[in-house]
């Protein structure tokens, strides 16, 4: 994981604006900070002192401060103005933070959800979707902490940290040897820290999405559960998985909060060897007792933004994995099949697949294997097969949503014959009215059963007027009545001159279809 991620601002433009405007932000930050250092060592040195005060005690950064801040009703002056630019700076950070947090992350899930539907629905089913869906919400959601908290830190700390070094040094010497000397220890503990951290991140990542994973598989296979009486049986399964991101939130919330501990343990220690250095000196009389108060008022805010970094660098580490895991899907290629020319109307053409061949993700089987196919206008062609051989693949193929390995999808028309892998992907998709197998009707389909959910979709195809209908397994999830009146429905919509192409077990669909196929898988030799 990288500090500062230039992919982050790369490719979203909240951010990159957000970053800008939170180093001027920082930068004026460190001003107060030393104003505010300075007026309190004019205020409180007359208090301390053991006898009046007559020179300038903090030397060459004197200017910056009227000696008259000795006064208390001058100093508080300053004090108050110098609070209220703290807390305007501070107030306009924060709100600019959460904005642009929310903007990112939202505009980041938008990419990554565009991006996987583009590497389409066979890269979904090949078990990314699930990782996916996890990514974009509950992932990148831990985003916000890098934004609100470690972003404006890390800016922070390349702003206040020299400025106030630079002040410090011109104040005393020593002190600013010291304080170079300890400085580095802190960026060496927030990497041995953060080794530990991102192996804990990872692994927190990786038991959300086999929760989530686990979760969705049973919310969708519930209705078969219940049918079958099986509906507690995954119920310790997803307690265990349940216990494992419990078990990884904890250890990620262990490390952010040692982290801190020990980041703040080593930064006391260095201000102490300089507040330590600095009374064996003062009671030697080498040094004022303003210099000497400037000094370890600016000591603890010089080490300060590192300690924040490591601290909240830690705490966000799993939006950072999350970040990760999305820009993972964001750079794979997305290889558009189709062409370029126009496609042809597909109303009253025969689509035809010859020797079709797709290979699996692990590129160890072909399913399916050399099919070849011929759907005729006003006919039902049916696909059949056991499942994992390919229908659905098919199905995708012949409407132009995946790039076969080999073989080919074309229509015949009456001005020839079309090659689908010529044309533009789009004019020759739209011309498909699909039915999934498992629709998603999004938040209309929330309160309907996997049955009721099909039939619309049905509905929704078989009324869509498109010259070809696609439909998957549309009997799978129906009753004997609701399925004796889809295949009926189906009949009617080939016997109004539709090209009807259905991947199916159905026997009494199976008996329907003018034309029946199989479909194979092959193993590939190696």
């Amino acid at each position: 994981m990288r500090p500062l991620d230039p992919r982050l601002a790369g490719r979203i433009g909240p951010a990159r604006r957000y970053i800008i405007v939170t180093a001027v932000l920082g930068l004026a930050t460190a001003i107060t900070i030393g104003f505010q250092a300075l007026v309190l060592s004019r205020a409180l040195a007359p208090v301390l002192a053991p006898t009046p005060l007559t020179d300038d005690g903090l030397g060459p950064v004197g200017f910056l401060v009227p000696i008259e801040a000795r006064t208390l009703s001058v100093a508080l002056t300053w004090l108050v103005v110098i609070v209220l630019i703290r807390v305007a700076l501070t107030w306009t950070q924060e709100r600019l933070a959460h904005r642009a947090g929310a903007q990112v992350i939202s505009e980041l899930r938008e990419q990554v959800v565009a991006h996987a539907a583009a590497l389409g629905p066979r890269w979904i089913a090949s078990g990314e979707g699930t990782a996916v869906a996890t990514t974009v919400t509950r992932g990148l959601e831990s985003l916000m902490p890098y934004f609100v908290r470690y972003l404006p830190q890390l800016l922070l700390s390349a702003t206040v940290t020299p400025i106030m070094l630079v002040v410090v040094l011109g104040l005393d010497w020593i002190s600013a040897l010291i304080v170079i000397g300890t400085l580095p220890l802190v960026p060496i503990f927030m990497v041995l820290i953060g080794l530990v951290t991102r192996e804990r991140s990872a692994k927190h990542l990786e038991a959300m999405q086999k929760l989530a994973e686990r979760t969705l598989d049973l919310i969708a296979g519930l209705p078969t559960l219940r049918a079958l009486g099986r509906e507690r049986g995954p119920a310790a399964r997803v307690r265990e998985l349940g216990e494992a991101q419990r078990s990884a939130t904890m250890g990620s919330l262990r490390i952010a909060f040692m982290s801190g501990m020990a980041l703040e343990l080593l930064t006391t220690l260095a201000v102490a060897l300089v507040a330590v250095t600095l009374g064996f000196r003062l009671v030697d009389g080498d040094v004022s007792i303003e210099t000497a108060l400037a000094v370890l008022i600016l000591a603890p805010e010089v080490y300060l933004p590192l300690r924040m970094v490591g601290t909240h660098f830690h705490a966000s580490a799993d939006g950072l994995a999350a970040a990760d895991a999305a820009f993972e899907v964001l750079e794979r290629p997305v290889v558009a099949p189709g062409g370029n020319a126009p496609a042809p109307s597909l109303h009253g053409a025969t689509v035809v697949v010859e020797d079709l061949s797709v290979a699996t993700p692990d590129g160890r089987r072909l399913a399916p294997a050399r099919l070849n196919v011929v759907a005729r206008p006003g006919t039902v062609t049916a696909l059949v097969g056991p499942n994992g051989d390919g229908k659905s693949t098919a199905l995708a193929a012949i409407m132009g949503l995946l790039e076969p390995d080999s073989g080919f999808v074309a229509a015949l028309t009456s001005a020839g014959r079309t090659d689908a892998s010529a044309v533009e992907s789009e004019g020759w998709s739209t011309q498909f009215a699909w039915a999934p197998q498992r629709p998603d009707l999004g938040p209309e389909g929330r309160t309907l059963s996997l049955g009721q959910r099909q039939r619309v979709a049905l509905d929704r195809a078989l009324g869509a007027g498109r010259p070809v209908v696609v439909l998957d397994e549309p009997t799978s999830h129906l009753d004997r009545s609701s399925r004796d009146e889809v295949i009926a429905r189906i009949v009617d919509a080939a016997s109004a001159g539709a090209t009807v192409v259905v991947a199916t077990h159905e026997e009494a669909l199976i008996h329907a279809a003018d034309s029946v196929v199989e479909v194979t898988a092959m193993e590939v030799a190696r």
